[in-house]
């Protein structure tokens, strides 16, 4: 008689895959430490040079503004340009090359333009200047100044330049208030010396009159050719009328060729006042 098998009862099971032996999993583990450590300590550093870099960024005196370099000025000096940068003890950090780019055209009318640019000691703020030029020399109310082609007032002569290529016009007591920034001098005014500059060689100064413009002397009389552009043309009716007085004997005292409609000449200054 066959004997019935018996059944073994089993428990159910979880696959877990391929556990590691215990030498890899602790040659793993020994790995990762040695890696976060390497990590943590780099950091620090990092920390830390960082630190050391802003200390000496904002306490030490290297990078606080005391001075600029200042390229393409003839007429203004360095400590000028520094002075209207307002910038002086400044953080180079805090430096707006924009506003200091405003700041210096605000401050001189002789700057045309400025460029500024910032970089490292010991050129830390570099500005290249582009200055207007001088056209003419002007006397008026006892204050002598330089002014350009635009009728821009730019600044007063130092004592030690002389201006040999410029025309000097010296205006009379018929202007009273002095020349300032800001207040241009008329076009026509400048452009009307400058022509007459160029067409009368050796001329050295020209003088001015509120009402009868720009003139000067030849001889013993007094020449008045106003202001404006057409000065060719007044100087030929100039030299016509002169000659013509001349021929007859009469040595006038003023010509007046201001107003080309009504051109006269005065032979005594009675009859010109």
């Amino acid at each position: 008689m066959r004997q019935p098998k018996r059944r073994t009862s089993r428990s159910p099971a979880v696959w877990r895959g391929i556990q590691p032996t215990p030498s890899e999993e602790s040659i793993q583990h020994g790995i990762r430490e040695q890696f976060g450590f390497s990590w943590r300590t780099f950091s620090g550093i990092t920390v830390a040079i960082l630190s050391l870099l802003l200390l000496m960024f904002f306490v030490t005196p290297f990078f606080y503004v005391r001075s600029v370099t200042v390229i393409g000025a003839q007429y203004l000096d360095e400590a000028e340009i520094f002075r209207y940068a307002g910038i002086a003890e400044m953080h180079i950090f805090w430096v707006n090359p924009d506003e200091v780019r405003q700041n210096i055209l605000a401050a001189s009318p002789v700057v045309a333009d400025a460029q500024v640019r910032i970089g490292w000691p010991p050129d830390m703020v570099k500005i290249t200047i582009e200055e207007r030029e001088p056209a003419l020399l002007l006397t008026q109310a006892n204050v002598r100044v330089l002014v350009d082609v635009q009728g821009n007032v730019l600044r007063s002569p130092r004592d030690t330049e002389t201006f040999p290529d410029l025309i000097h016009v010296v205006a009379d007591n018929s202007v009273t208030d002095p020349p300032l920034p800001g207040k241009p001098i008329p076009l026509d005014v400048v452009a009307g010396a400058l022509q007459l500059r160029s067409l009368i060689s050796g001329l050295p100064s020209l003088r001015y009159n509120a009402v009868n413009g720009l003139g000067f002397q030849e001889e013993t009389w007094d020449v008045w050719l106003g202001t404006g552009t057409d000065m060719p043309n007044k100087l030929l009716i100039y030299e016509a009328l002169r000659d013509n007085l001349l021929s007859r004997g009469i040595t006038p005292v003023s010509i007046n060729v201001a107003d080309l409609d009504a051109v006269y000449f005065c032979w005594s200054l009675e009859f010109c006042e």
